[in-house]
């Protein structure tokens, strides 16, 4: 979280190149190995147990088809409306990577791991820092960890770069994913319903923008 302020710091020269645009990343998943390495269980941890599967399935296909669904609609249609750009989403390293390679595997690839980055390891440290017992006139630590951690997803250097204005969208992604780990304590839910929705997003934007 951190380097993801300070990448905002630099000048602007600096904020272009790919390397220090993924070092936030980077720096989490070095964090990730390193919590994974002192505790025991850390898949039971993430949620990421057999028993969590089905469930995760479950809620995870409702929610990729009703944010998908939502937000193709909110591209396409109310960004152009509002005179917002789309036309850039021709350029973006996710467009240009050949279809087959894409859709679906590293779809896949990259829910799991962004997965794994903001909702497994940044808000679970976050919610590992909130009050078992909340103080009177505290405010809702669990409420707070998921707003910053979708706030973190959202502003992710790369997704900024690569995304432009369409990174506020994530914020909304961020928050019900989040919602839904804190919930479920079930990191296939937020796997399934981040692969759905980005599989709906890809085919439909590429079919639109070709």
């Amino acid at each position: 979280m951190l380097s993801t302020g300070l990448y905002y710091a630099l000048p602007l020269r600096l904020q272009a190149e790919f390397v220090i645009q993924f070092l936030p990343q980077a720096l989490a998943y070095l964090g990730l190995m390193i919590w994974a390495s002192y505790n025991q269980n850390p898949g039971q941890r993430l949620g990421l147990t057999p028993r969590h599967i089905g469930q995760g399935l479950r809620w995870g296909l409702a929610t990729g088809l009703l944010l998908g669904g939502l937000n193709v609609s909110v591209i396409l249609y109310l960004v152009p409306l509002l005179g917002g750009d789309i036309a850039f989403l021709r350029l973006t390293p996710h467009a240009q990577a050949p279809p087959l390679f894409m859709f679906p595997w590293f779809i896949l690839f990259i829910a799991v791991f962004v997965e794994l980055n903001f909702r497994g390891f940044l808000l679970g440290r976050l919610l590992a820092l909130v009050p078992q017992k909340p103080q009177p006139l505290q405010p809702p630590g669990k409420a707070l960890a998921v707003i910053v951690s979708a706030l973190a997803f959202a502003f992710d250097p790369f997704m900024v770069a690569t995304f432009k204005h369409l990174h506020w969208i994530a914020v909304w992604d961020g928050l019900i994913w989040g919602m839904i780990w804190v919930r479920l304590r079930n990191l296939y839910a937020t796997i399934v319903a981040h692969a759905i929705e980005v599989l709906i997003l890809y085919a439909v934007l590429k079919a639109a923008l070709t």
